[in-house]
């Protein structure tokens, strides 16, 4: 439990769990990864998969890249961002929620207000 609370306390951005999903397959399983390929890994029509990529694009953890050799081909690439996301979240669930609760991460696209219980 106190794991969530720091979660909720540390002005991350909130993710659903197909965006957690979806983040965790891109950054876990070598690419390259196609909107159609993590539909099929997910199990969720390539819609669903768009909605989650525009959340996490729009937040900086994933992008789109266009194949070079193939116009036509869009992959889905981790950010740095990204990466420093999942490193405070491992961090966060390593420390059971007692290391760095305390701490605020400013995002570009969200800002939150301490949450007070």
């Amino acid at each position: 439990m106190r794991t969530l609370l720091a979660y909720v306390r540390s002005g991350d951005p909130d993710l659903t769990n197909r965006q957690m999903a979806l983040l965790l397959l891109v950054y876990l399983k070598p690419g390259p990864h196609t909107v159609r390929g993590l539909a099929k890994a997910l199990n969720v029509s390539k819609p669903v998969v768009t909605r989650a990529l525009n959340r996490l694009g729009a937040l900086g953890y994933l992008r789109r890249q266009r194949d070079d050799a193939d116009r036509r081909n869009i992959f889905v690439a981790p950010t740095r961002e990204g990466a420093d996301f999942l490193e405070h979240f491992k961090a966060l669930i390593g420390s059971g929620g007692n290391g760095q609760s305390g701490e605020k991460r400013n995002h570009r696209s969200e800002a939150r207000e301490p949450v007070h219980a």
